[in-house]
């Protein structure tokens, strides 16, 4: 049985681009240490890239966070830093709101994990949400997240999702 990464949403919008926030950019080291400590152990790793197109402003997420980001193809849908190259290779499942139903298939479909652990941005929406669709799509499988390797612009949001995740029997590492 092999572990699962998944990088949430490490796109350079969030980083340093439309919504992107101080300390965002500090998780890289770390993210791209996960990546490539998961890949030298043969394990999996899969991104999710929050992808929207001109239409955006017309979604009920666009109504509600009125900032164009990672629209597809730009340079702010892409992944950020050293991660970039890492990932290069990996699976990704792109996703126009903040879960991703096309991750929840596979991982649906997948039945050879002992572990998931999900990285990235943002705590309180993104990641929070995939973590709830691997809770889900394999529950009796250890799902971790880890606190030291995702952010939210807002600290108390944050703290408030590994909150949330720990109630519902989602592992949290490295709480601060």
């Amino acid at each position: 049985m092999s572990k699962l990464l998944i990088v949430v949403d490490y796109q350079k919008d969030f980083v340093d681009g439309a919504l992107g926030f101080a300390g965002a950019e500090a998780l890289d080291e770390r993210i791209a240490a996960k990546v490539k400590a998961y890949l030298a152990n043969e394990d999996k790793v899969v991104v999710t890239l929050d992808t929207h197109d001109e239409e955006y402003s017309r979604t009920q997420e666009g109504r509600k966070l009125p900032v164009r980001h990672c629209l597809r193809e730009s340079d702010g849908w892409r992944i950020f830093g050293e991660t970039a190259a890492l990932v290069e290779d990996c699976r990704a499942f792109e996703k126009p709101t903040f879960g991703s139903g096309q991750l929840f298939d596979y991982l649906r479909s997948s039945q050879c994990f002992e572990q998931i652990e999900l990285c990235g941005l943002v705590t309180n929406m993104c990641v929070l949400s995939n973590a709830l669709l691997a809770k889900c799509a394999q529950p009796e499988v250890r799902i971790v997240v880890d606190a030291a390797a995702c952010a939210a612009p807002d600290q108390e949001m944050h703290q408030a999702a590994l909150k949330v995740l720990e109630g519902l029997q989602v592992e949290v590492i490295n709480k601060k």
